[in-house]
């Protein structure tokens, strides 16, 4: 008996210092680590940890010392690259040298490994496509002057770039992305207010409205974060329009928008605002920018076939003017 209660007692310690040190671990990487040091760090210290408590059980010295320092040297060089511009606990972000025809001093900055902006500097600076996109839309197309803009992921800033004839707000999750973007991207303080938070938190929430909402939200080269997909989200989206306002979200989509991806987030879309314009920007790719512009005076609708036996396409037509 006292043998069995041995036993129980030693398990249930174990299993203490187990729970506790998975609980103090967890506590002290997501919260110190990963907020200090970045995710590279943490993960080279979980690694280094596991190798030196191996090398512990093993036994064998000689074979220890050589070991040792090897695996540690190949767990750093791979975790600790000096790549990363800044590494925080939402993403990384690097800044390279872009050298291309027509670009001078031109500098991509990359978020998680995918391209979010571009910029160079010549006199008007070159922005990524879809950038140079938007801002047709916005100052030309729509002749804004004097309004509130509102964008949905921060990006490299280009959008406000050099742009002072409207209001501009960025909100992004990451607090220390204006920071890292003004620093090693822009090289110069970023035009716009800029508010850390999620950006549907944001539209559910706040008070404010706004001419244009400018979505443009990735976690990564192809992926919108779920949670700002939905329905929910783009009634959201909507409430914070102002009653002429437009939404204008940037999507990565299949170049023919056959996939199911994109076929149901357009109808999503459209649920919400009625009939939307679309337009591809790269056509000829598998992946290609889709720039959405809805209007908040537009409104969800059933539409008809027009068909020989009862074709209404002239009265449509007479009602439409």
């Amino acid at each position: 008996l006292m043998k069995h209660a041995r036993t129980g007692e030693a398990s249930g310690i174990a299993l203490y210092w187990s729970t506790l040190g998975s609980f103090l671990g967890s506590l002290s990487l997501s919260l110190l680590v990963m907020q200090w040091l970045g995710v590279a760090a943490a993960v080279a210290i979980c690694a280094l940890g596991l190798l030196a408590g191996t090398l512990l059980l093993h036994g064998r010295r000689r074979a220890s010392l050589i070991l040792g320092p090897l695996a540690a040297l190949l767990i750093v060089g791979a975790n600790l690259q000096p790549t990363a511009t800044a590494d925080t606990a939402y993403a990384e972000y690097q800044v390279a040298v872009l050298d291309r025809d027509g670009l001078q001093d031109g500098r991509t900055f990359w978020v998680n490994k995918s391209l979010a902006s571009l910029i160079d500097a010549s006199e008007p600076p070159s922005y990524t496509r879809y950038i140079q996109h938007l801002r047709q839309l916005l100052l030309v197309d729509l002749a804004y002057r004097e309004r509130d803009i509102l964008i949905l992921g921060a990006g490299g800033f280009t959008l406000s770039h050099q742009e002072p004839l409207n209001r501009y707000t960025y909100v992004d999750i990451d607090p220390e992305i204006r920071r890292i973007a003004e620093r090693h991207f822009l090289r110069q303080p970023a035009t716009g207010e800029f508010i850390a938070d999620d950006a549907r938190r944001f539209v559910a929430t706040t008070e404010r409205r706004f001419d244009a909402v400018v979505v443009d939200v990735y976690s990564s080269h192809t992926a919108i974060p779920a949670h700002l997909v939905t329905r929910e989200f783009w009634t959201a989206a909507r409430r914070v329009l102002k009653p002429d306002g437009v939404l204008i979200a940037n999507l990565i989509l299949d170049g023919k928008l056959e996939t199911p991806y994109a076929r149901n987030l357009l109808a999503t879309i459209e649920g919400v605002f009625g009939r939307c314009a679309v337009e591809v920007l790269h056509k000829g790719k598998p992946l290609a920018n889709v720039e959405v512009s809805c209007f908040a005076s537009s409104q969800p609708g059933t539409a008809q076939h027009y068909i020989d036996e009862k074709n209404r396409a002239d009265l449509d037509l007479a009602r439409s003017r």
